[in-house]
């Protein structure tokens, strides 16, 4: 798994500083919303194809990690 650093970037100059996947301007809250509205991983990727299947994988194992390790 990627640092969560090498997949997620927060820039001020970048969307006001929301969260986006690297060298993209897609915000990681987008593929959440996506997931969250019943449209596959597949479907996000499509529509984002800046966005590598490989990175959203990673930002999604960094999230899960997270929650995790809150309820641990």
């Amino acid at each position: 798994m990627r640092p969560v650093d090498e997949v997620i970037t927060k820039n001020p100059d970048i969307l006001s500083g929301t969260p986006v996947f690297r060298g993209t301007r897609v915000p990681f809250q987008t593929m959440l919303d996506y997931l969250e509205g019943g449209q596959t991983l597949a479907e996000f990727l499509g529509d984002f194809p800046s966005v590598t299947r490989e990175a959203a994988i990673s930002a999604l194992e960094q999230a899960k990690s997270l929650v995790v390790s809150q309820l641990g």
